[in-house]
């Protein structure tokens, strides 16, 4: 009986069931800010949307978050925080008419390329935020060729109950890698169709000359 192959198996399925909860449980559990852009490599001349967003969050009260770029490639256009689901579908935060959300920063500075954004609910009945949602939308046009130097660093708070204090939510910082890359311009395109046509055009009168008939070149 110690030996039977199929408690064996039974006991290997019972484990492998118990560690893949535990994974699902942790990863549920992990909490994640990102600054997401809406391209990897976008060229010179264009426009580049970053998201900074939050995923899997639970009892958030307070954030700040700064988001850092390279200012030689990158210039920003709009800063638009998303505080308050009541007024932001799809963003952070709650807030209410007694109760509004204290936004203690919101900067832009091109010169140094950062954004900073530091916020918290206020009220002791404003109940705490749970889930993911959009923290801000940063609006750049993309001025150079090369790395975008986009960094993100945030903290986070809960709401802190009646009689203590709030503490820092653990999460993980994440962000996407950008590099700019030279445009294409019109100018180029119209310079390969000519050198195209050129390169069939020639290709054409040798043919033409070849299959010209015998009694011509005698004549010439």
């Amino acid at each position: 009986m110690k030996n039977n192959p199929k408690y064996i198996i039974l006991f290997i399925s019972i484990c492998t069931l118990v560690l893949l909860c535990f994974a699902c449980t942790a990863s549920a559990q992990t909490t994640v800010v990102k600054a997401e852009a809406s391209s990897n490599q976008p060229h010179v001349g264009e426009t580049l949307t970053v998201e900074i967003k939050i995923s899997n969050v639970q009892n958030l009260f307070g954030l700040d978050v700064t988001l850092n770029w390279n200012p030689s490639v990158l210039k920003v256009i709009t800063a638009t925080p998303q505080l308050g689901v009541e007024s932001h579908a799809g963003g952070v935060l709650h807030e209410s008419t007694t109760y509004p959300i204290e936004v203690v920063n919101d900067d832009v500075s091109q010169s140094i390329g950062e954004y900073h954004l530091m916020a918290t609910s206020t009220g002791s009945t404003t109940p705490a935020f749970s889930g993911s949602g959009t923290i801000a939308t940063i609006t750049f046009n993309v001025t150079n060729t090369g790395p975008t130097g986009l960094t993100l660093t945030s903290e986070l708070s809960d709401k802190a109950p009646a009689d203590g204090n709030a503490n820092l939510i653990d999460h993980t910082d994440t962000v996407t890698s950008v590099n700019a890359i030279p445009e294409f311009p019109p100018l180029t395109i119209m310079l390969l169709v000519v050198i195209l046509a050129s390169v069939v055009l020639a290709a054409s009168i040798k043919r033409l000359r070849y299959a010209a008939p015998s009694s011509i070149v005698k004549s010439r």
